[in-house]
């Protein structure tokens, strides 16, 4: 699995917490709670940017990068 398809399943397993946290957001009348949840909810947005950046570089690294002969030596 190249590091841009890990980093893209990374965001998915974080964008699931994202929608538990939105569903428990949702759920609550407690106004402290609805605020500790938001801020999950930045948190974890923010980590998903991450994810999604980290898989964009490797996703444009692996494309300027020479195709590896699969008869080449192992490093």
């Amino acid at each position: 699995m190249s590091q841009a398809d890990e980093s893209l399943n990374r965001a998915e397993d974080l964008l699931a917490r994202l929608e538990q946290a939105r569903a428990r957001l949702d759920a609550t009348d407690d106004p402290d709670l609805a605020i500790e949840i938001l801020q999950e909810l930045a948190e974890l947005a923010k980590e998903v940017e991450a994810e999604l950046q980290r898989a964009k570089r490797a996703a444009e690294t692996e494309v300027h990068a020479p195709p590896v002969s699969p008869d080449a030596p192992a490093d």
